[in-house]
């Protein structure tokens, strides 16, 4: 047997199918001095669970790449390591009992074509030729998703170990982890077997991630945000009907997803499998009187069948032939759950040269590609695609046990729920109030959650329907409708006021602030009292991140982001630091608030409360006394109208907002804000703005030095870019809508070709028009041109646009 290993580049902790995915694709790059340690058993989770299902399409643009990835991986797997593999690719059908979940399913094969997926919108007839056996008289119809199937995890982990292994990969069984320390820039992961120094360090431990996630809290880690929940399925005895039917047509019947009822029934063998995912599901480890164990790998929960009674019936109304056997034998086991069921992939939060790579609720349909995403975190920094929906930094500090626990019960409970626009999931919330929240809700706010902070959404009036099943919709109109209606006019012809808690905000002091900024930023920096826009890139041009900057003193700058930015942009900050530099980087964001006061009417309204100079130009910064509190005036407004940021500390902002509201404002909510701010072209962070788009592609030269002596991060790459001319472009279109208005990544059609995909659409009330942004390839971005966007299976006429806002386009509100 080798020696045990003391060095090593990166340690992975944790023998699951992600793991040793991780592991196999750092070793093919050739990152060979790699060790996993494994606590037991090389296996996907756990024994208990039987298989796995490929891929599950979960409507996110970063999981579903991620399981195209997985998909086309594991069907080579076997032959490009010489390892037996049974991975059957039965395809699955997807149900639908309403109109709303057939405009899902639109939705989500619209996404799947953007990639070069097929997956087809079916009658209910049709779905009968992919099961025969399914009772589909009460259905709207369905999808048929070619590529599902299921594959036996310990045969597919055994793969990857086996092709890690002949990379020049190393894996260490039953060694488990038993603590880390640190050592200036070294890890030193402490196992039963001895110490192993290394570079870099990745937590892939499962559902004990939370447990190893506790041993990097004295180096600036935090308690991983996940809870273990009880997930349960049974296999029906064998049934003589599927095989005969299985052996006549030698293959597998097709797997069924019935997703409004909520389980997954597909062959196994020559019996059924059923795995619900129950409304009155259950956790478990989550008090101390049901403590997680140090090993649970080869044991079982005690089985409850009661919890499924009723799934297994309808799942025997839909496929009588489940109930012509006896049950085989019930499976109760453990499966980890983050709070959005969504797994979590990329840097520990708070920790350097740390990465994580758990929470998976359904491993083997992600392990292929989420191996590959972890493994470009760790060598590059960076990955191929914009992954900021399975980043860890995507929770912060709001995420407590109680969030978690609420938000995984939720969550696992409605496994394949829709997700309308308009809808908030109430589980997990007021983690974060406003100074003025009572005020808000009293006004009749009706609440959204950002990073943990409450914000209104919209204002409801006496009559209002603001039930959550007003919010089962993918159309515009609604009761919110007239009242955001409503608040745009207000503040196109008056002046709004909206309390927007919760902006990240970083103060940058000290000797050499201003040169560190230049280095990293691709533009220019404000003077001293004035507010600029702020772009990042990453190595290869794309965006990184948007920030705004007041240039406070000559080496004195507040940083604003975005709400959910914080950790992302915190660590990216924190890493580009110098070692014993003279400056400081503060994170400020629960210390201060921010009201937004925007409107034809605001110089006014302000000029009763204050006395600051407000003939100052857009783009400028003061300070002032308002309502009895200092104060910072911001002369920028994201609406496109005449406006101020008014950022105070947290006790003055409830005077502040009152003595606003007593001169006249209107509170307005954040979908009006976001209605305003598409009419003026300003991208949104994660959406518009993401790493799958270069600055040039998305229309930002102007925030671009080439000529700054700085080689900021990107530079040679966008250089390169700019003599090459972009590919895509980013362009605004109005599009002849119907009732909905284009969602997230709606494919854009030329004639029968995919061309583009929208970042973001609604409805514009100033202009009175459906409004998408999005990218579109090079040659079809002349004004004017005409294209087709796909709305929930619906092709709808679109124009592009000239680069310009649709509202004011010479903003001479905002300047006036």
């Amino acid at each position: 047997m080798a020696e045990f290993p003391t060095t090593a580049r990166v340690v992975i902790i944790g023998g699951g199918v992600v793991g040793t995915s991780t592991l196999y694709h750092l070793a093919k790059a050739g990152w060979k001095d790699c060790v996993l340690l494994e606590k037991n058993e090389l296996t996907a989770g756990s024994t208990w669970h039987a298989a796995g299902n490929v891929p599950n399409f979960a409507g996110s643009w970063a999981v579903m790449n991620m399981q195209r990835y997985s998909a086309a991986m594991y069907r080579t797997l076997g032959d490009d390591v010489d390892y037996p593999m049974n991975y059957h690719v039965t395809g699955a059908v997807r149900l639908a009992h309403s109109k709303e979940r057939m405009q899902e399913f639109e939705k989500v094969a619209g996404m799947g074509r953007a990639q070069g997926l097929q997956m087809d919108i079916c009658t209910p007839e049709e779905l009968q030729q992919y099961n025969p056996f399914m009772e589909t008289h009460d259905l709207a119809g369905g999808m048929w998703d070619p590529l599902d199937g299921d594959i036996d995890p310990a045969q597919l982990t055994q793969a990857l170990a086996k092709g890690a292994r002949q990379a020049g990969g190393r894996i260490e069984r039953f060694c488990p982890v038993i603590g880390i320390d640190r050592d200036g820039d070294e890890w030193i992961v402490k196992t039963e077997k001895g110490d192993i120094r290394c570079e870099k360090v990745v937590n892939c431990a499962g559902y004990y991630a939370q447990r190893v996630g506790e041993m990097f809290k004295p180096f600036g880690g935090r308690t991983v945000p996940m809870v273990v929940m009880s997930h349960q399925y049974f296999l029906t005895e064998p049934i003589p009907e599927l095989e005969a039917w299985t052996k006549e047509n030698g293959k597998k019947v097709a797997m069924i997803r019935d997703v409004d009822t909520s389980y997954y029934l597909r062959q196994e063998k020559t019996g059924l499998n059923l795995g619900p995912y129950e409304r009155n599901c259950k956790a478990h480890w989550v008090t101390p009187e049901d403590p997680m164990p140090e090993d649970f790998s080869f044991q079982l929960y005690p089985d409850d069948l009661e919890r499924l009674e009723y799934y297994i019936e309808d799942a025997m109304e839909r496929m009588p032939l489940l109930g012509t056997s006896g049950v085989g034998r019930n499976i109760n086991g453990p499966i980890p759950y983050a709070p959005d069921g969504l797994p979590m992939i990329g840097p520990m939060p708070g920790v350097k040269n740390a990465f994580e790579g758990h929470s998976f609720t359904f491993g083997i349909a992600q392990g292929g590609g989420a191996g590959k995403v972890l493994s470009e975190w760790i060598m590059h920094g960076e990955t191929e695609l914009d992954m900021w929906a399975v980043d860890p930094r995507r929770y912060t500090d709001y995420a407590d046990h109680d969030y978690c626990l609420s938000k995984a019960l939720e969550t696992y409970g409605h496994e394949y729920a829709m997700h309308f626009p308009r809808h908030e999931w109430p589980a997990g919330r007021d983690k974060k109030l406003s100074p003025v929240d009572a005020k808000i809700r009293a006004l009749g706010g009706q609440m959204g959650a950002y990073n943990g902070w409450e914000r209104a959404n919209w204002f409801a009036k006496p009559g209002d329907d603001t039930s959550e099943d007003s919010t089962h919709t993918w159309d515009r109109n609604g009761p919110w409708a007239a009242r955001i209606k409503e608040e745009v006019e207000a503040v196109r012809d008056g002046v709004g006021v909206l309390d927007l808690p919760g902006f990240s905000r970083f103060k940058v002091a000290g000797s050499g602030a201003d040169e560190w900024l230049r280095g990293l930023t691709t533009g220019s920096l404000p003077k001293i009292g004035r507010v600029g826009l702020l772009y990042f890139a990453d190595s290869r041009g794309r965006i990184l991140t948007e920030m705004s900057v007041t240039r406070e003193a000559e080496d004195r700058f507040v940083l604003v982001t975005a709400a959910s930015a914080q950790w992302h942009d915190r660590d990216w900050l924190e890493g580009q630091m110098p070692d014993n530099c003279a400056f400081t980087l503060e994170d400020w964001t629960d210390r201060m608030s921010t009201l937004i006061v925007t409107g034809p009417g605001s110089r006014a309204l302000l000029g009763k409360l204050c006395d600051a100079d407000l003939t100052l130009p857009w783009l400028s910064f003061q300070e002032t006394e308002a309502a009895g509190g200092w104060a910072a005036l911001l002369r920028v407004s994201f609406a496109g109208e005449l406006g101020w940021e008014v950022h105070a500390e947290n006790a003055d902002i409830p005077a502040m907002y009152d003595a606003i509201l007593d001169a006249g404002a209107v509170p307005f909510g954040m979908y009006a804000l976001n209605s305003m701010r598409i009419e003026k072209g300003y991208r949104a962070w994660k959406g518009d703005l993401s790493s799958d788009y270069s600055l040039l592609e998305g229309g930002l030269e102007r925030f671009i030095r080439f000529d700054k002596p700085q080689d900021f991060p990107g530079k040679s790459a966008l250089l390169n870019e700019k003599q090459q001319g972009v590919k895509k472009q980013f362009v605004t279109l109005v599009v002849d809508a119907d009732a909905q208005d284009a969602p997230y990544m709606a494919p854009l059609f030329h004639g029968d070709e995919v061309v583009g995909e929208t970042t973001s659409g609604d409805w514009g009330y100033r202009v009175n028009k459906s409004i998408a942004l999005g990218m579109l390839r090079k040659d079809l971005t002349e004004p004017g041109t005409e294209i087709e966007v796909e709305i929930y299976g619906q092709r709808r006429r679109a124009t592009v646009q000239a680069d310009q806002p649709l509202w004011d386009p010479q903003n001479e509100r905002i300047r006036v």
